[in-house]
């Protein structure tokens, strides 16, 4: 029998970036330690074991500028990036602006948004040493969906507690993790102590990402072959999401722009936010260029124009470390909004700090704004946006409406709507 030729290995394109960036090492403050939430002291690496392999441990804390992304998730990076940079010239033509608008499509990767670009490595590395199974949250289901592609890539399982709002409304989610292998309940369910707790004290409540995360968490650290990874909030997160902001830092030279004036991002954890902008405020503050930076939350959760920034937990259950960021209150049930991933009690500590610090901006954003603009956006550019995206593309868009000529605008698609039309059902 002849044998079959060994495979060869991916070629990946140059452009993908070989490193991720750090903001942790250019912020003119140290950034705020996370708890241990019964010792209230700083977090050592014990501490995190029982839920991460030490190599994100070791990112979490890092504050190097630059870590090297591993060659296999690099491979698997080059399947959809670097995801485009589109001028939306039809979008343009439509406002009668002046000003040029740019966005970072992330919708592009095989789950339809940015997820990937963290559940890869996320799932790598707890492979590397020797995990079989993730537990996590999600809300509208894009990261439950990214991180089952990830486990189904590298061999692992993945059990999703999805919040019950959203696993009712968008099925299809669900049947995407299905397809890629993993198991998804909706939460809060009877499966965890945690959820039992909160189905008898709230019985008929839509559910919240603080009430799916304390169940995932629980399972993960009642099982030893199994950790938890988190789809936004912590610090690996934001550095992997990192490669849209320095892949968009490229984009921006190759069509001619100096920098961008300002840039927009939808903000519910503050992953997608980070990837876009991070690498730019690095370039803020090392180079002296004067991007702004605007935030887009949903009016309907507005945690960075309306919360406290304080120590609070991650979930409502207070199983998670105690981290410092802009917070409702981990109580805090969120309305059923139709952007389900933007549904989070707090912001992620570092872009809490980058707020705190004066170098991002705010803006809440009312949900049929929001929807008005994916539409406008649907009818010109041809993109149906994820319902998280469109709150950047609203900002965005009036930002616009009122630019000076020559103004360069930025915003985050980060993710399509494909999914999730029946959404916008009531706005059609």
């Amino acid at each position: 029998m002849a044998t079959q030729p060994a495979p060869q290995p991916t070629v990946v394109p140059s452009q993908v970036p070989t490193h991720w960036y750090n903001l942790a090492a250019d912020f003119p403050e140290p950034l705020a330690p996370a708890l241990n939430p019964a010792t209230r002291e700083p977090l050592g690496p014990e501490d995190l074991a029982p839920l991460f392999p030490m190599a994100l441990v070791e990112q979490e804390v890092t504050t190097e500028r630059w870590i090297e992304i591993p060659e296999p998730v690099r491979e698997v990076y080059a399947r959809w990036r670097p995801s485009p940079l589109v001028r939306a010239t039809r979008l343009e033509q439509e406002l009668g602006t002046d000003a040029r608008i740019y966005y970072k499509y992330e919708g592009v990767s095989p789950a339809g948004s940015h997820k990937p670009n963290t559940a890869v490595p996320q799932a790598w590395y707890n492979r590397q040493e020797g995990i079989r199974k993730l537990t996590t949250e999600t809300g509208a289901g894009q990261w439950g969906a990214s991180l089952s592609l990830a486990c189904a890539l590298f061999d692992m399982t993945c059990e999703v507690w999805q919040v019950r709002s959203s696993y009712d409304s968008k099925p299809y989610r669900r049947y995407q993790m299905e397809v890629y292998g993993s198991v998804c309940h909706p939460s809060p369910s009877e499966l965890t102590q945690a959820g039992r707790e909160m189905l008898e004290r709230f019985p008929e409540t839509t559910g919240s990402l603080g009430m799916a995360i304390s169940e995932a968490v629980e399972v993960a650290v009642q099982n030893e072959d199994t950790h938890y990874a988190l789809g936004s909030v912590l610090n690996h997160v934001m550095l992997h999401q990192s490669v849209i902001g320095l892949e968009a830092l490229d984009q921006l030279r190759q069509a001619g722009e100096e920098q961008a004036d300002v840039v927009f991002a939808c903000a519910g954890g503050g992953s997608n936010l980070a990837g876009l902008t991070f690498p730019l405020i690095g370039q803020n503050l090392r180079e002296g260029t004067t991007t702004r930076f605007v935030a887009c939350e949903p009016a309907a959760c507005p945690s960075l124009t309306q919360g406290e920034f304080r120590y609070d937990f991650g979930d409502v259950a207070g199983l998670t470390p105690m981290l410092k960021m802009h917070t409702l209150g981990a109580d805090f049930v969120p309305p059923a909004i139709h952007s389900g991933g933007l549904r989070y009690h707090g912001m992620a500590p570092m872009v809490s700090h980058a707020v705190d610090l004066g170098l991002m901006e705010a803006t809440a954003v009312e949900q049929d704004d929001a929807f008005a603009a994916g539409i406008l956006f649907a009818r010109t550019e041809g993109i149906i946006p994820a319902p998280e995206s469109t709150h950047a593309v609203a900002a965005a868009i009036a930002h616009a409406r009122q630019a000076r000529a020559g103004e360069v605008i930025l915003f985050g698609l980060s993710g399509n709507g494909v999914l999730d039309l029946v959404a916008y059902e009531d706005y059609v």
